[in-house]
């Protein structure tokens, strides 16, 4: 008996691991209850291979349609290495959509260039219909703006670069 559950439950891994890998995603939990004390809980998980890639890509485009040129001209030799190991960079807390305004139609939180203060809403990260402002760790200055609105993004993504 303790063969087949065992047996069963590598077979479930294997499936769980084909489901990540088939719809694209970065993480799995299940718990399954056999008995009172007897269960099974299983983390499956892999590093998107490009999710940090595809903010930068967005990106690039839209640094030359920014005005400031001297602002972001600095910032494009850093651009090309990793975003997420800048200092200044700010991660999204959650998976989620991006929202660069509070509402439609209305003027964006930030662009570069612009300075905020300490708590100052830089976006919205969209998690299961709830809006969750993403306030700036620090004072600074906007250096870099890593994601589009409307975007997907990753727990641990950078989505902007403050100075």
């Amino acid at each position: 008996m303790t063969k087949n559950t065992h047996d069963a439950d590598v077979a479930f891994i294997r499936a769980l691991a084909e489901l990540l890998n088939e719809n694209d995603l970065t993480e799995l939990q299940v718990k399954r209850d056999y008995a009172e004390d007897d269960s099974l809980n299983v983390r499956v998980s892999r590093k998107p291979p490009q999710q940090v890639m595809a903010p930068q890509q967005m990106q690039a485009p839209q640094m030359p349609m920014s005005s400031p040129a001297p602002v972001a001209s600095p910032a494009a030799p850093s651009g090309p290495s990793d975003p997420s190991t800048d200092p200044g960079a700010v991660t999204s807390p959650m998976v989620g959509t991006v929202y660069m305004q509070p509402e439609p139609g209305t003027p964006a939180f930030i662009s570069v260039g612009k300075a905020v203060a300490e708590g100052d809403t830089l976006l919205i990260v969209e998690a299961m219909k709830t809006m969750n402002h993403i306030p700036a760790p620090r004072a600074g200055t906007i250096k870099r703006i890593l994601v589009e609105d409307g975007a997907a993004v990753e727990f641990g993504a950078p989505l902007v670069i403050l100075e």
